[in-house]
């Protein structure tokens, strides 16, 4: 590699990483999760009460969800690799949890959902 390949390489690291702490900043706190079964709304949740909900996925496969301290967060599932158990909590419009086998999907919703969109919906 040539001293300006490294420059360049370097420059575009540079962006990459500004435009990821940008978009990152910008995300605004949501004020409900839907959760939507088998590509249907099932229910809609709000953040600012704590509680803890049994869903019905597709297929007979159950996932709980707890909503605490105004994040939402899959603690269980029937499914045999609990990825969804594993993802981070989420509080942010846009976000979610998914687990592919029961098809369920969290998504954080808000009103005042942030005007960028990084990812399209």
């Amino acid at each position: 590699m040539k001293k300006n390949d490294l420059i360049l390489a370097g420059v575009i690291l540079t962006i990459a990483i500004g435009a990821l702490i940008f978009v990152n900043l910008n995300k605004k706190e949501g004020n409900t999760v839907i959760v939507k079964v088998d590509g249907e709304v099932y229910k809609e949740f709000p953040l600012d009460v704590d509680a803890t909900y049994e869903i019905k996925g597709a297929n007979g496969g159950t996932n709980l969800l707890v909503i605490k301290d105004g994040y939402a967060d899959i603690t269980e599932a029937s499914c045999p690799d609990e990825v969804c158990v594993v993802q981070p909590k989420i509080n942010k419009s846009g976000e979610t949890i998914v687990c592919l086998p029961n098809k369920v999907i969290l998504e954080i919703n808000g009103e005042n959902q942030s005007e960028l969109d990084a990812i399209a919906n």
